[in-house]
């Protein structure tokens, strides 16, 4: 018996999608999307902040969490899809995207495809396309485990065969211990080496050096849209992060319009595990001042400002 709660189920394509749901249903929604190796548990702390002013879906990726585990490669391009599919079938018109990881890389490529689909982003850790190896991770032991993870041969060992992903980046990227009953949760999906592909997979689609080559040009047409993009965003960032340090967090912000930045204070990728409480309560505060202001704010009205 797994200790989280058992998820709803949502026919999707040639299989079915787990998620958790709260708040009012009259309310705007906000869409949860989370990342390598976790589901929809990240977010556990941070939607009942937000239910009060949003109607929260939070859906475990495909071959995560409780979701399915349909025979398919796992790619970028088959979580969009079922992705896609899922919102469609929630019937899901508009959303806030909240997002951290690869859920950003779905979220920036969603918001390039449907523009009018995006009430506000907030995002963390986010996934971009990184021109060389040695901008990748600033440190370099770590940035060598990533090398690994992309070797044939060597990534499977690590990740199907060692579980790396549950048993080592994802408790140490994060700076409280976990609870054993906590780790019980994240290990559920992938007690076996064939369970364990999609997050082997992940790693060997992230966009590094030009390579992959598809994912790495979908990911730079998304950024490009992004920078364009006129909705209200929120960037959250720790010290000293994982793969978005401060000041990356705050040229970034600077660079787009409409960004507030938030610093969180000591955190490395999994940051929802680390500050909850304060995500949370922005992120309900940044949904709540849009929707008073009838989510046609003046765009201009928060560029560049910073919140410590």
């Amino acid at each position: 018996m797994r200790p989280d709660v058992s998820l709803p189920l949502r026919p999707v394509l040639d299989s079915e999608m787990a998620y958790r749901e709260a708040g009012r249903t009259d309310a705007p929604v906000a869409l949860f999307l989370h990342g390598n190796p976790t589901s929809s548990y990240i977010w556990r702390n941070i939607i009942p902040l937000v239910a009060d002013v949003a109607h929260c879906i939070a859906p475990d990726l495909i071959g995560f969490g409780q979701s399915g585990k349909p025979d398919i490669a796992y790619r970028f391009e088959d979580h969009v899809r079922y992705l896609d599919a899922f919102i469609s079938e929630m019937a899901i018109g508009s959303a806030y995207l909240v997002a951290q990881d690869w859920g950003t890389a779905l979220a920036f490529h969603l918001a390039a495809r449907r523009p009018d689909f995006v009430r506000g982003l907030a995002f963390m850790e986010f996934t971009r396309p990184v021109p060389t190896w040695e901008e990748f991770l600033r440190d370099k032991a770590e940035r060598e485990i990533f090398r690994r993870f992309r070797t044939p041969g060597e990534g499977e060992k690590l990740i199907l065969e060692d579980n790396a992903f549950i048993e080592g980046v994802l408790p140490g990227a994060t700076v409280r211990k976990f609870s054993e009953e906590e780790m019980a949760v994240y290990r559920a999906p992938f007690m076996t080496p064939q369970s364990r592909r999609p997050t082997w997979r992940f790693p060997n689609e992230l966009p590094i050096a030009g390579e992959p080559a598809d994912v790495y040009a979908t990911l730079e047409r998304a950024h490009e849209a992004l920078s364009a993009s006129l909705y209200p965003k929120l960037l959250f960032a720790a010290e000293p992060g994982a793969l978005v340090s401060p000041a990356v967090a705050e040229e970034f912000a600077l660079r787009l319009h409409n960004c507030r930045l938030v610093k969180l204070g000591s955190g490395l990728h999994y940051l929802q595990e680390d500050h909850p409480e304060i995500i949370g309560e922005t992120v309900a505060e940044f949904i709540a001042e849009i929707e008073a202001e009838g989510f046609a704010r003046p765009e201009a009205a928060d560029l560049g400002r910073v919140r410590t």
